[in-house]
């Protein structure tokens, strides 16, 4: 039973949080080039506590990290929260995909030499969760227009 209303409480936390990441990262200011559909994407994985610092030394604004090539290849908005749950540290990110072929631009940033570089540093940073092998996107429920 306590196990059960923990995997309630879990997934209440994720499904809270990801109407709130999804609802709040558009910017109403900017209308994506003609020919795009903006794509709105929420993720989670848990973060290795021990790691803490050093990961969120690598996210700092005075790292630029691999922001330039998220633009590049149309990701924008990119945010990142950290929420403790009983125990553990999760991490759930959004971001905005403006540009019109989603699986190209996903497959040429994951080739780009210094992402790869980027992730062999942040990915053992991080714990998947269960029956996932990195990031785990989440459904969006909610989106206010």
């Amino acid at each position: 039973m306590v196990v059960l209303k923990k995997k309630m409480m879990f997934a209440a936390v994720v499904l809270t949080a990801a109407a709130l990441i999804l609802g709040s990262c558009h910017r109403k200011d900017e209308t994506p080039p003609a020919g795009t559909v903006t794509k709105r994407v929420g993720m989670v994985i848990e973060l290795n506590s021990e790691r803490m610092e050093e990961y969120l030394a690598l996210h700092a604004d005075s790292n630029p990290g691999v922001r330039d090539l998220l633009n590049k290849y149309h990701v924008h908005n990119f945010s990142i929260w950290l929420q403790q749950i009983g125990e553990r540290w999760y991490e759930f990110a959004s971001y905005e995909y403006t540009g019109s072929d989603y699986e190209a631009d996903m497959a040429a940033l994951a080739a780009e030499p210094r992402n790869l570089e980027w992730l062999k540093v942040c990915d053992p940073m991080q714990i998947p969760l269960p029956g996932s092998d990195g990031w785990t996107e989440m459904k969006q429920i909610y989106y206010n227009r």
